[in-house]
């Protein structure tokens, strides 16, 4: 069965609910209450109905996005390895580069060269790339 949306109805109730792209927490809770209300009315009319699945869909946009971690840093990938292995900052002196080199690398002072990753790839058995 198929609903034509009265256009007048369904701009008044846009500019009630005012949808957007979630950005905050905030935004977050109001939508979801914008969806609760809608979910809860017994009879929804074609606009309302329409409006719950915009704002369903605009929520699950935003979970999708809260799921999504941030990549690991170059040095935060290299501490969980060294970590992994029980690797201390000397034992990739002379491999990487000096004392002083190892030290700001794993402090995040320096970033990691080509020929570092490389190096490190060995060492640790992975990609280059994720240490560039």
């Amino acid at each position: 069965m198929i609903f034509t949306i009265d256009k007048t109805i369904y701009s008044q109730l846009l500019g009630k609910f005012q949808p957007k792209i979630i950005k905050t927490k905030e935004e977050y809770d109001g939508a979801s209450c914008i969806l609760l209300e809608l979910m809860l009315r017994k009879e929804r009319s074609p606009e309302e109905t329409e409006l719950l699945q915009l704002m369903a869909m605009i929520i699950q946009e935003f979970d999708q996005k809260q799921e999504q971690p941030e990549p690991a840093s170059p040095q935060e990938v290299l501490l969980h390895l060294m970590e992994e292995r029980n690797l201390k900052q000397v034992d990739l002196v002379g491999k990487i580069g000096s004392k002083g080199v190892v030290s700001e690398i794993v402090n995040g002072k320096r970033s990691i060269s080509k020929a570092q990753a490389k190096t490190l790839a060995e060492i640790f058995h992975v990609s280059a790339s994720v240490f560039i």
